[in-house]
């Protein structure tokens, strides 16, 4: 775009594409286009803590040059810039790629939704809405967008995670896990040295809202997949306590 926002459907060249992304295993990057300050403030805070990259901008001239400069996994796009039409900027990154978008409204009209919608949005949100679930509406549409690859076994020293048959292994030996514990570690297995919060733990593991089960459920389960794993006397990852932030393994 240069100096300019797109205009009229004028295509936005971005960066060439990429392998498919491994969305529960890497740090998608986010960019979120809004001119209102104080949202994309917290929608940044928030999704950097979900386990998200992200970069913001204001208006459509800015958004322009963030896709030409960043590999954007998926673009949440408010309808409403300051200089332009977001529809209109929608149009010019359809023309150029299929990037993933999830489009903003304050209106609520069914025209301006269906519109957005033909035009490729992947799917729309109305303000005011949560940012608990943005960030799972931005994990869905990742999740159809990008193939993930056909992983079977993962393989730490010398743990061995078995997806398909749900068996984990150190050495020779098999570790005997509950539901839980196996699905616990099968999560933190998949991403390595990542963060995940006692709430994000809960909903993939448990299928729980944070909100009404106990985090001490989380921390018992860690205790006790600590304890068999260390039992085993192998070379296994650590189940590392972050403090104010949750758990991570460790290689």
């Amino acid at each position: 775009m240069g100096a300019g926002s797109p205009d009229h459907g004028e295509q936005i060249n971005t960066p060439a594409g990429r392998e498919p992304l491994q969305a529960e295993v890497s740090r998608p990057l986010v960019a979120i286009v809004d001119d209102e300050p104080d949202l994309l403030a917290m929608a940044e805070t928030y999704l950097r803590r979900d386990g998200f990259q992200v970069v913001t901008a204001g208006d459509a001239r800015t958004a322009a040059a963030v896709l030409r400069q960043r590999p954007v996994d998926l673009l949440v796009l408010d309808l409403m810039l300051p200089d332009g039409n977001g529809l209109d900027f929608l149009r010019g990154v359809r023309a150029g790629r299929h990037l993933p978008v999830i489009i903003l409204t304050g209106r609520t009209t069914e025209q301006e939704r269906v519109v957005g919608l033909e035009l490729g949005a992947d799917d729309y949100m109305v303000k005011p809405f949560s940012l608990p679930e943005l960030a799972a509406r931005i994990r869905a549409v990742l999740r159809r967008t990008y193939p993930q690859p056909a992983v079977r076994l993962l393989e730490l020293g010398d743990l061995v995670v078995d997806l398909q048959a749900r068996e984990v292994t150190v050495g020779p030996a098999a570790v005997e896990l509950t539901p839980l514990e196996y699905g616990l570690l099968a999560q933190l297995a998949a991403a390595p040295r990542r963060v995940f919060t006692t709430g994000q733990l809960l909903a993939a593991v448990w299928g729980s809202d944070p909100s009404v089960q106990s985090p001490s459920s989380v921390t018992e389960h860690v205790y006790r997949l600590r304890r068999k794993l260390a039992a085993t006397g192998g070379s296994v990852p650590q189940i590392t306590t972050v403090r104010g932030s949750g758990y991570r393994l460790d290689p």
